[in-house]
């Protein structure tokens, strides 16, 4: 349904009788429900085939009291806020136990999300309670990123979507731990850890150790994979790219090369998924060209641009964590 006071207003009404309702965000559409209900944030896993120890992010609207939800927000994180929220970036903080445990999986912090799509601040604002949401698709597929992409996924299992046009940004939040003397990113995404370090004054990243708890989505399993057979090539490797892509389509096997439009240029052949030219134009069509790839193509043969910085380290976590076998 398009957003507008009737479909707020039937949002409200399943969101407070524990229900779930996707909606658009400027990264990718979400699955959200109460996050002061266990049973919601459980039903929430439920729907998706979600992990039980893959945690949510708590999206508010900009005016929501975050004081309410977590402390010892250090003067770092505030400068971060006034800079890119509303806007793609997660903070995770210490969480004062007020939203239910199973939205962070049982660690005592709490992820926060303020998300800039003009009918994602409407719908929080009309609600007024802080939303868990996961991307709206079954767990492991690709982002949804137009509300075609979650009816495909989610048909009969979620009692209303909120139509707001394509997700621009295409990837998902950049996400953030600010509980410590310097800001550590957990997950890249469009703020990049250049522009945190601008404001922040320096920025870390995580990499998860084999056996630890994630402390964010997006940090452990195969994500974003579409329903066809992929392969992965690095920068560089599109001779050995063509030759499996021809070798495939002389075999009867329709493969579909993904690429970026240097590289599209470059290759000259007629089964093409071209991402774009810059990193914005690949991040937003990244999960885009994914879920048109699986409904064309037995086999997508990625290979990964040449630039990797920037928004970029978002793409290729993305990029290699659906098409190559990690």
């Amino acid at each position: 349904m398009p957003v507008n006071e009737q479909s707020l207003g039937l949002a409200k009404e399943i969101v407070k009788c524990g229900g779930a309702v996707a909606f658009p965000t400027e990264t990718v559409y979400g699955l959200g429900a109460n996050a002061f209900e266990t049973a919601a944030v459980e039903n929430i896993f439920k729907i998706k085939g979600r992990p039980n120890d893959n945690p949510l992010i708590v999206h508010i609207h900009k005016d929501y009291d975050i004081s309410s939800l977590v402390s010892d927000i250090p003067p770092y994180a505030k400068k971060l806020a006034k800079a890119y929220l509303p806007g793609p970036l997660t903070m995770v903080y210490k969480s004062r136990g007020k939203v239910s445990s199973a939205v962070s999986c049982g660690l005592d912090t709490l992820a926060i999300r303020v998300p800039s799509h003009k009918d994602a601040q409407r719908f929080l604002k009309y609600i007024n309670l802080p939303i868990a949401a996961p991307s709206a698709n079954i767990s492991k597929h690709v982002s949804p990123v137009t509300a075609e992409h979650v009816y495909s996924d989610l048909n009969g299992k979620v009692a209303l979507i909120l139509d707001g046009g394509k997700s621009e940004g295409g990837i998902e939040s950049t996400v953030l731990d600010c509980t410590g003397e310097i800001p550590v990113i957990l997950r890249s995404g469009l703020i990049t850890r250049e522009m945190i370090a601008e404001v922040a004054g320096d920025c870390g990243e995580y990499v998860l150790k084999d056996g630890e708890k994630a402390k964010s989505p997006g940090m452990k399993y195969k994500h974003y994979s579409p329903k066809c057979k992929t392969m992965f090539f690095v920068a560089g490797e599109l001779d050995k790219a063509l030759f499996e892509y021809e070798k495939s389509n002389r075999e009867g096997v329709c493969a579909y090369l993904l690429c970026d439009d240097e590289t599209a240029k470059a290759a000259a052949v007629k089964n093409v998924l071209n991402l774009g030219k810059n990193g914005e134009e690949i991040a937003s069509n990244l999960y885009l060209k994914l879920r048109e790839g699986e409904n064309k193509a037995q086999l997508i043969i990625a290979v990964a641009p040449k630039e990797q910085g920037g928004v970029m380290k978002g793409v290729m976590n993305r990029l290699t964590k659906a098409c190559k076998d990690v």
